[in-house]
């Protein structure tokens, strides 16, 4: 497109050159000894005159004169032509040159920009001043450009939160599954030695089998309607004794955890399932990578109840500590037990959907979970 510009702008200038050589050559097609004789013979007739009618003579002295003045002054001005002939020039320049900025340098950046929006390069910025020729056209080409953008990132996001919601799930089913077989296992042992015991056993397997139902409810229904987010049914929930009841189970199976009941009673907006799931997430973690004593309590700081799970482990290493909540992410500390890296962003996600967070500490021996949510009043 610039050459034919090019083209079009020389084409131009050669007839403006042309039109300017003819009116030259127009203006100098007189022969200047004709014009000289012409002269020489008013002359010659003027002295005549003079000794003859003296009045007469000053009246042909004077034509003569306004004649010769204007020759010289057609002659003096055939070169106005070549000067209009560069105006002409300098104008058309300006011209094209202006066309080219205006225009066609705009438009050839249009193409260059589509060739890549065709190719998929959705990322690059197109700018654009609605100054120009283009600029309407160019603004809503690149409001296009965002919407296709947005429109790929929330596809994207859709698919990574379908991945995860379903990661998540079949992570919080292996833990009842766990409990159910470990009770299983005691009842195959016979260590339901009284009614009681047995009784309690059985319970136990009864709630976490629907337990299991509700997570596969969960798996179910996002399957359906592909859920983007788990669902937090949260209600007013007296948080000591209900810690108490899933700590009493916790320690059925497993006798490493120690909780002394708060003197205080302390009511938060939580959902049960979910709060069971943190605290069987953190409890099973340090089971898993500890292997020591676990201590549970509960404090109230600053208009939250804190929920606070320590081991006497060997911590996280401080340079897993940004990442350690980060999707699928297992520290250093892992070694050779298996994982998916689910657990405490799990128990993250559940805590922040709660109105609460969670916080790790490292201490000299162990490590601490706090899960703060806020107190109902």
């Amino acid at each position: 497109m610039k050459r034919k510009l090019l083209i079009v702008t020389a084409i131009f200038a050669a007839v403006i050159i042309l039109i300017s050589a003819l009116f030259s050559l127009s203006d100098n097609a007189a022969d200047p000894d004709d014009a000289r004789a012409e002269e020489l013979i008013a002359l010659n007739e003027i002295s005549r005159l003079t000794e003859t009618d003296p009045h007469q003579a000053k009246e042909k002295t004077d034509a003569l004169d306004k004649k010769i003045r204007a020759e010289e002054s057609r002659r003096g001005g055939a070169g106005r032509e070549w000067v209009f002939c560069g105006a002409g020039l300098v104008f058309l320049a300006c011209v094209m040159g202006y066309t080219y900025v205006a225009v066609l340098r705009p438009f050839e950046k249009m193409k260059d920009y589509a060739a890549e929006i065709a190719k998929g390069n959705f990322d690059l910025p197109l700018d654009y001043a609605r100054s120009n020729y283009f600029g309407q056209f160019t603004w809503a080409f690149d409001s296009m450009r965002r919407e296709i953008t947005k429109a790929r990132a929330n596809e994207r996001e859709a698919v990574e939160n379908n991945k995860t919601v379903i990661a998540t799930l079949s992570h919080d089913i292996k833990t009842p599954i766990a409990s159910i077989r470990a009770y299983a296992e005691g009842l195959e042992a016979r260590m339901d030695s009284s009614p009681e015991r047995r009784a309690r056993y059985l319970s136990v397997i009864m709630r976490k089998c629907d337990e299991v139902a509700r997570l596969t409810d969960d798996l179910f229904l996002h399957s359906l309607s592909d859920l983007d987010k788990l669902k937090i049914n949260a209600e007013p929930l007296e948080i000591c004794s209900f810690v108490g009841e899933a700590i009493e189970e916790l320690a059925a199976q497993q006798d490493d955890i120690f909780f002394i009941p708060p003197s205080f009673s302390a009511y938060v907006n939580a959902d049960r399932n979910r709060l069971l799931q943190i605290i069987e997430n953190l409890v099973n973690n340090a089971r898993k990578y500890a292997k020591s004593r676990i201590d549970v309590s509960l404090s109230r700081e600053n208009g939250t109840v804190c929920l606070k799970i320590r081991d006497y482990g060997g911590g996280i290493p401080d340079e897993d500590m940004p990442f350690i909540f980060d999707k699928f992410y297992r520290g250093k500390n892992r070694g050779s037990e298996q994982g998916s890296g689910l657990g405490l962003y799990i128990v993250r996600y559940l805590a922040e959907k709660m109105g609460g967070c969670v916080t790790l500490r490292n201490h000299t021996s162990g490590l601490e979970a706090v899960v703060s949510l806020p107190e109902e009043k």
